[in-house]
């Protein structure tokens, strides 16, 4: 069965807004639907004419990397369904984001065999299309109840995730699967239709108060833009994220404590994207230009996707700590 007009790949996702506390129950469109934040790969799946391909966020088509999860959705749903999801890897009863990046490092000749040694699951939360109609539309509370019972007939690796409208339930969820590394909490309207590319969600992500060391800041030293963080790991500060732009308020309060290296310093000028940490900076182009400073702490907020050696995503300054030691400070543990 074909796919409806108008859906084609690659889709739009819907996508969330992050806020900081959980919204009460009546906050959205027809009152909130909270679920699990999943830490792994965005994927839409689509089945066509027999055969099922996996699509990241951004279009790209990840089914050679994901062969079992490819055999299973082509086996257990039916033609014409278009379904959103998220790409997870468990490890020691953990999310293992590291792993799924692994698998996407290798080659389709090599997938069997990694898929073994690394297997992922699927894990479903709405659905844009079934027996060839696009449903898009429709309220969320409406799309939940058909992928309920298309998910009556799955197995593994294919899993439907949990939602509940108790907010109650949403805060201990928010707490209990913190330990195994699921990010947080995504909430939806149960009026609202899927709006591809908007920020019609929510998100709330689990966040905690750390000292990192400032080596470096993207912009000047009178006027930085963005804190570039540093740990000391294996005996070297190494460079492990960047903050988000900074306010005008946190320029002038950090401004007035960088001054340049008093002498040698470990990190380059120019770094590539990718080593500033953040998941998915290996898309912009060319390199960035560091303004080194003499090492200062200062104090962020991250949320809980750090690798053990970089935050995947953007840091949050909130002080200047000049009285604190460099060398006192300590990479968090996973």
């Amino acid at each position: 069965m074909p796919l409806p007009p108008g859906l084609s790949v690659p889709v739009d996702v819907a996508l969330a807004r992050a806020v900081d506390r959980i919204p009460g129950p009546s906050a959205l469109p027809g009152g909130c639907r909270y679920e699990p934040k999943w830490d792994g790969y965005r994927a839409v799946v689509v089945v066509d004419a027999g055969s099922a391909r996996l699509y990241s966020r951004r279009g790209t088509d990840m089914s050679a990397q994901f062969p079992e999860v490819v055999a299973a959705a082509t086996e257990q749903i039916a033609p014409g369904t278009v379904l959103d999801g998220e790409l997870v890897i468990w490890s020691g009863g953990r999310l293992d984001f590291e792993a799924l990046q692994r698998r996407m490092t290798r080659g389709p000749r090599a997938a069997e065999a990694v898929a073994r040694e690394l297997p992922a699951s699927l894990v479903l939360f709405d659905l844009l299309a079934v027996d060839g109609q696009d449903v898009r539309g429709g309220p969320f509370d409406g799309r939940r109840a058909m992928l309920e019972e298309l998910a009556t007939g799955w197995r593994p690796p294919l899993n439907l995730s949990p939602v509940t409208d108790d907010v109650d339930a949403a805060a201990e969820w928010f707490e209990a699967y913190a330990v195994a590394g699921v990010e947080g909490l995504v909430v939806k309207g149960g009026a609202h239709p899927y709006r591809g590319g908007e920020r019609v969600w929510v998100k709330v992500k689990h966040r905690r108060t750390l000292d990192v060391v400032c080596g470096a800041v993207i912009g000047s030293r009178s006027a930085p833009q963005q804190v570039v963080a540093g740990l000391s790991i294996d005996g070297e500060l190494r460079i492990v994220g960047r903050t988000g732009p900074l306010t005008a308020a946190a320029r002038r309060a950090l401004a007035p404590w960088l001054v340049a290296p008093a002498g040698a310093h470990p990190w380059p000028e120019q770094v590539s994207p990718g080593a500033l940490g953040q998941w998915g900076a290996g898309r912009s182009s060319g390199p960035v230009t560091l303004t080194l400073v003499e090492p200062i702490v200062v104090e962020v907020s991250a949320d809980v996707a750090w690798s053990g050696h970089s935050f995947r995503h953007s840091l949050r300054f909130l002080r200047a700590r000049p009285d604190a030691e460099v060398t006192a400070v300590r990479a968090p543990e996973r």
